[in-house]
């Protein structure tokens, strides 16, 4: 069973007009390298998510980040080899695992990281943490907790240029769960309907949430499940960047040159549970050992290393940037101060002159006031005071402590260029 999950799909299975597959399954081998310059950065990129990554979730289990936490370790190469082909004007949209995704789009590190720990210098000012990293001045315009609710706001965002003459492309990514929602089929329609300049790429793990995919949707095959719809679609190795790079470039040229709506299946896989929370009882520990085999980070530098495109000592000199970017991030994010308490209700809502009523009410105190008035009210009284009190309970060194195995399952953060698997969880995966 662990052989017949590790197989990737045809790199032949295209089906529509002008879209062609790229990929073997075996890695970057399969496709002739750019110029040296471009494969340092897209080595250099895919090792900073990982490391990242990596990082986000010791600072998780060291309870600094709250809420859930999502990680794209092994996904790196879907996500860089789509982002490095797109132009500046273009816009991306993800889910909630989209750390990596504004990272290589040009997020700053250690603003993401900043979110990640609720700080007031966080790319959406603490109020978003993991789920909804967003960054508009780079056009990453989200990720999103709803499974497909992103679906529908890459047409509107690709209709918005449409309007406007303008030659934005906006990417779609989404897993592969929510190819089963309802919004699925209504975006797919629109986007062919109005010929719209979108490119929905859904980013196949193989597993909705802990369902695997055969158990999940009825077509596994999902660059066909857009079909009938209008948007024809094309399946490609996400493990591979080179294979990325080539597919989403095409891509993106038939929706900016043709209006053409497509869809690409990018085959990837986390080497990580669905969550941080994930116990990971779904999956086989042969699965992921085969999948490991295929890391895009470690058979990306591993070739340029072959072909004398980078040497040990650059990759040496790499490591040590990225290991210092995300220290770096994660020193300021312990810095960057808390959103005062009295901003609880700031942001919520565009509210001018024209809104009479209450949009928020507070009822933390026996004395309920408007959301809008919690600058001046909040600013002292009853609920500073309990907020105050429960933040101090909470700060109180838990008696439970970190599980032994924590300490060092992770141990590898430094060494995302190199081989190994110390990365893998010690729990579940049964």
């Amino acid at each position: 069973m662990a052989k017949e999950r590790t197989e990737t799909a045809e790199p032949d299975v295209a089906h529509g007009p002008a879209v062609t597959a790229a990929g073997d399954g075996d890695g970057a081998a399969a496709h002739p390298l750019p110029d040296a310059a471009i494969c340092r950065q897209l080595l250099e990129a895919m090792a900073i998510i990982r490391r990242f990554e990596e990082e986000a979730g010791r600072q998780y289990q060291q309870a600094k980040a709250g809420g859930f936490l999502h990680l794209g370790i092994g996904e790196e190469a879907t996500i860089v080899g789509t982002t490095s082909v797109m132009r500046d004007e273009d816009y991306l949209i993800g889910t909630y695992r989209t750390h990596g995704h504004a990272i290589a789009r040009g997020t700053d590190p250690k603003n993401v990281m900043a979110e990640l720990f609720g700080r007031e210098d966080g790319c959406s000012r603490g109020r978003g943490g993991s789920m909804h990293i967003f960054d508009p001045e780079r056009r990453f315009m989200g990720g999103y907790g709803i499974v497909g609710g992103n679906l529908p706001i890459a047409v509107g965002l690709a209709l918005a240029s449409d309007y406007q003459g303008d030659e934005a492309v906006t990417v779609c990514m989404f897993g592969d769960g929510a190819s089963n929602s309802g919004n699925f089929g209504e975006t797919m329609n629109l986007s062919a309907l109005w010929k719209l300049p979108v490119v929905f790429l859904v980013e196949n793990n193989l597993y909705g949430m802990g369902t695997s995919i055969e158990r999940h949707s009825a077509v596994t095959d999902l660059s066909r499940k857009a079909e009938g719809l209008g948007v024809p679609g094309v399946r490609v190795d996400g493990m591979d960047v080179l294979a990325m790079r080539e597919i989403v470039a095409e891509h993106i040229r038939l929706a900016r040159e043709d209006r053409q709506p497509t869809l690409v299946e990018a085959f990837t896989y986390r080497f990580r549970g669905h969550s941080a929370a994930d116990p990971e009882v779904y999956r086989s520990k042969e699965e992921v050992s085969e999948w490991r085999k295929k890391d895009p980070v470690t058979v990306f530098r591993d070739r340029l290393l072959a072909e004398d495109v980078v040497s040990e000592e650059d990759v040496e000199e790499m490591r040590e940037r990225v290991e210092k970017r995300v220290l770096d991030a994660v020193e300021f994010a312990d810095n960057s101060p808390e959103p005062p308490l009295e901003s609880l209700y700031d942001h919520l809502y565009v509210v001018r002159d024209q809104v009479p009523g209450w949009y928020a009410v507070d009822e933390r105190t026996p004395e309920p006031h408007r959301g809008e008035e919690e600058r001046e009210v909040g600013a002292g009284g009853e609920a500073r005071k309990l907020a105050e009190a429960g933040a101090a309970y909470a700060g109180q060194e838990s008696p439970r402590g970190r599980r032994p195995e924590q300490a060092t399952e992770d141990r590898d953060g430094a060494d995302a260029l190199e081989d190994g698997a110390d990365d893998e969880p010690s729990e579940g995966s049964g």
